[in-house]
């Protein structure tokens, strides 16, 4: 693996869990809570009619939603992480 290969597979590992949690506030789950008229309102509306008024324990829209109040846990962190520096790694073949 070449210099630029590591650092770009390093940079997108570091970018993609420093962006995530900027992400998630981006589109409405903060720690205050659903921002309203957000996308991620339009989730949570969503999977309240789906569900027939309440939002599914466990669902997308909570865990997203736990996510963005107290952070993305370790294995999600890692998760992240990895695709980043897939990301990084597919960018350094298609450069060199």
């Amino acid at each position: 693996m070449g210099l630029l290969t590591a650092a770009l597979v390093c940079g997108g590992a570091a970018g993609a869990v420093v962006a995530a949690p900027a992400i998630l506030a981006g589109v409405g789950f903060t720690s205050a809570g659903i921002a309203a008229g957000s996308y991620a309102a339009g989730m949570m509306s969503a999977a309240a009619v789906v569900n027939g008024g309440a939002v599914a324990a466990g669902g997308t829209v909570a865990v997203l939603q736990t996510a963005g109040v107290i952070g993305l846990p370790a294995a999600a962190s890692a998760g992240v992480a990895g695709v980043g520096a897939t990301v990084g790694w597919i960018t350094a073949v298609l450069l060199i």
